[in-house]
């Protein structure tokens, strides 16, 4: 049994203790999925004491949402202004890394936050954004100086969102290299690289079952699996909410349906992409066109998959992440075969580090889809791999 320390004897740092495991909690666990009892066992105490410091999750969530934030824009603080384009982002790397455990909710879980927490935290991250573009554009002064550092960015926090095991001084080196590539890329470039991608047709519903899953992936979206009814799915389909069970035994069986679409429509188009190729660079470039173009043709199935993957019950996320890792895998082996300067971990990182920055990349674009936009996410995806 968990005992609280006295007050004479339980630390100072009590509630920083408390936010730091709570960040790791939510990252790994989702928002909804995380329990106060799950944040305060992380801390060695009980949930009644953990209520003494927060008197809800809600607020220790937006608290949370916020530690990463202020610590950006503190170490951009302490940067001097004008310092170069490579100060400037390896002050990012360093806080980035440091939070690294818990730095995972901010890509997909702070949606939970309210309309006025969300602006708050956006105007942080806007500050922090127009540093970097400012270093970026005096760095390399293109009209897309903007675009550049939020993929430049993307990368950087790519590290929050896997656990490849590596030192933090080595993840620093690695992160803050790629994120200056890739401010340092120039998006038109992509004209130089483009192939054409092929990618596997849009699954057409013909069954109940299909109709469903498709119905009910833009929901899950839009509104967050937890906050999707079956009702809301039924409805969809004209279907009643007890007539989904002759189809899915529950709601978060559609959703490990949709991860495993998700992972096989991208796995058929790798396998295209690499027929044909002629060597690591080649395929590389190849899998980031593929990626790319998966990324905007299938936004909102995407980012269920990734999103969501976390609340799967473990028997349902096994099959996802063996598939995810495999994906992963063949990337990790061009890029060795491409660079053979880098270890396994390291090539896994970069790997990582270009998936964050077609992720940020695509969202300054609104993932509004064009061939342009396709060419400049993919020119700063084969930067933040350095070949």
């Amino acid at each position: 049994m968990t005992v609280e320390p006295t007050a004479a004897t339980r630390p100072r740092d009590r509630r920083q203790q408390i936010v730091e495991a709570a960040g790791r909690v939510f990252s790994e666990r989702g928002y909804h999925a995380a329990s106060m009892e799950e944040i305060a066992s992380g801390v060695g105490i009980t949930a009644a004491a953990l209520y003494r410091h927060f008197p809800n999750k809600y607020a220790l969530f937006a608290e949370c949402a916020d530690v990463m934030a202020d610590g950006l824009v503190a170490a951009l603080d302490d940067v001097p202004a004008g310092a170069p384009l490579r100060d400037v982002l390896r002050a990012v790397t360093r806080v980035t890394v440091a939070h690294r455990a818990a730095g995972g909710l901010y890509r997909w879980e702070a949606r939970f936050l309210t309309r006025a927490d969300r602006r708050r935290l956006g105007a942080k991250f806007g500050r922090v954004v127009g540093r970097v573009d400012a270093a970026v554009q005096r760095a390399y002064a293109l009209p897309d100086g903007r675009l550049r550092a939020a993929a430049a960015l993307g990368a950087i926090g790519s590290v929050t969102m896997h656990r490849t095991s590596i030192a933090g001084r080595r993840a620093e080196d690695l992160l803050s290299a790629a994120a200056l590539r890739v401010a340092l890329t120039d998006p038109a470039a992509a004209r130089r690289l483009a192939r054409a991608v092929e990618l596997p047709a849009r699954p057409v519903p013909r069954t109940r079952r299909a109709e469903i899953l498709a119905a009910a992936i833009p929901l899950f979206a839009r509104d967050g699996f937890a906050h999707v009814t079956n009702g809301q799915i039924a409805r969809e389909v004209g279907l009643a909410p007890s007539a989904l069970y002759r189809h899915y035994s529950g709601k978060v069986d559609i959703l490990a349906a949709a991860c495993l679409q998700a992972a096989g429509l991208l796995a058929q188009g790798v396998e295209r992409s690499l027929q044909e190729v002629t060597g690591p660079h080649e395929a590389l470039v190849a899998l980031a066109a593929t990626h790319v173009a998966y990324s905007f043709e299938y936004t909102a199935l995407n980012s269920v998959a990734e999103a969501e993957v976390a609340g799967l019950p473990a028997g349902l996320r096994r099959p996802v992440v063996l598939a995810q890792r495999d994906h992963i895998a063949v990337w990790e082996q061009q890029l060795l075969l491409a660079r053979p300067e880098l270890d396994p971990r390291q090539a896994r990182v970069l790997v990582h580090a270009a998936f964050g920055a077609a992720v940020e990349a695509g969202r300054r674009l609104r993932w509004r889809d064009s061939p342009a936009h396709r060419d400049a996410v993919t020119a700063l995806v084969v930067g933040a791999l350095g070949i």
